[in-house]
């Protein structure tokens, strides 16, 4: 079994599809066919299902893929390890963050680490913070940056608090609140809102604050995005509530301060396990030390 059939394996689960990952991998399409067909004929099972329409993974794909992963992953880290030795830092870095990041300015951070280490790959995924410490615990993710309600803290995973600040109510031009400087809850739950989807921490930050103060809300919009978001509050459809340090971002929506806000902690977190070089370089931009990297992980 060699290393390039498993990546091979991995380009066509993500992809769905044998043209897309022959591109993704820089091969023709037949060669890339040939060597996941030999490979399944050496473990003696089929590893997709193709059809016309679509491909998929079988049974015993999805029982090899995470295994492959794993090989491919240790690979790269064998070979970061080996330049480390010699002094240089290559390899791939994974950062993950919610779409309201402000504790950081993250691409001047990234701009930073990819100007220091030409040789690192480096890629970003936007998405939910239970998603992200998933992806932290499941290595496929070096590092992400979180905003979870106050008392939460991610388990399974290494990490340290960034900011805590309170969320603001976002309104469109013209809105009867717009020339509010300062409102409560009460004073919202009349509105349609537009929020993340339930299950979220954004979404559970304003649910929980809401049951707090005893009132309910009607949530008419839920979507994933906070473009999505701005442009249905922009549009009058509704309010929505944003952290306060994030709202520069939405320029022309009026901001209203509410006097029992709920509030938020961002977090930095990365593997309980000893980071890669390429992780610890990371890590390391952001002013965290070698030793809290490899300190007590979260509960």
């Amino acid at each position: 079994m060699e290393l390039q059939q498993m990546r091979y394996v991995v380009a066509v689960a993500e992809t769905s599809n044998f043209t897309r990952a022959a591109e993704q991998c820089m091969v023709v399409q037949s060669a890339l066919s040939h060597q996941i067909a030999r490979l399944e004929r050496e473990l003696g099972a089929k590893l997709f299902e193709r059809t016309s329409r679509r491909v998929r993974l079988t049974p015993a794909g999805e029982a090899f893929l995470p295994a492959a992963r794993q090989a491919l992953d240790a690979a790269e880290r064998a070979r970061a390890e080996v330049a480390a030795a010699a002094g240089e830092i290559r390899g791939r870095l994974a950062v993950g963050a919610i779409p309201t990041v402000a504790a950081v300015d993250l691409p001047a951070a990234l701009k930073r680490f990819h100007l220091r280490h030409r040789q690192v790959r480096i890629s970003l995924r936007s998405g939910a913070s239970e998603r992200l410490i998933e992806q932290v615990q499941q290595g496929t993710l070096d590092a992400a940056f979180l905003g979870l309600p106050l008392g939460v803290r991610p388990k399974g995973v290494r990490g340290r608090e960034l900011a805590r600040g309170d969320l603001v109510a976002v309104v469109a031009p013209g809105h009867p609140l717009a020339e509010e400087k300062r409102v409560d809850l009460r004073r919202l739950a009349d509105e349609p809102f537009v929020d993340f989807p339930p299950g979220t921490a954004a979404r559970a930050q304003t649910d929980e604050a809401f049951a707090a103060s005893g009132v309910r809300r009607e949530v008419a919009f839920e979507v994933t995005t906070v473009d999505f978001i701005a442009r249905l509050i922009r549009q009058g459809l509704g309010i929505g509530m944003m952290p306060a340090a994030f709202v520069s971002e939405l320029p022309g929506l009026p901001v209203l301060q509410i006097s029992d806000a709920p509030a938020r902690m961002e977090h930095l977190i990365w593997s309980r396990f000893a980071p890669s070089p390429v992780a610890a370089a990371f890590l390391a931009t952001l002013g965290v030390s070698a030793a809290e990297c490899s300190g007590s992980p979260g509960r």
